[in-house]
């Protein structure tokens, strides 16, 4: 399947390809897309589409109000501190 043009796929992911790097992607880019019309055959008319192949379960903890950490405490391992607050590195210049 060569209907795609491989300098064209590499320009738009920003990379330098090799003739032989072309020659061995445009390949492996064949057979995907050979793949992908293989599955276009199948009939999937009787298969309710779905956004996953398996039920996602959450397993977080129940969102429930409790009351906050004391100050002291939460700035008991704090490794630096200035007037009750954390002090962090500088990130922005």
């Amino acid at each position: 399947m060569s209907d795609f043009n491989i300098q064209y796929v590499a320009r738009l992911a920003r990379i330098e390809l090799s003739p032989e790097e072309q020659q061995t992607l445009g390949a492996q880019l064949g057979n995907i897309l050979g793949y992908v019309a293989k599955l276009k055959e199948v009939d999937v008319s009787g298969v309710e589409p779905t956004a996953h192949a398996f039920p996602l379960v959450n397993v977080t903890r129940p969102d429930v109000a409790r009351p906050p950490l004391p100050h002291e405490d939460a700035m008991r391992n704090a490794p630096s501190q200035a007037g009750g607050l954390f002090v962090v590195p500088k990130i922005v210049e």
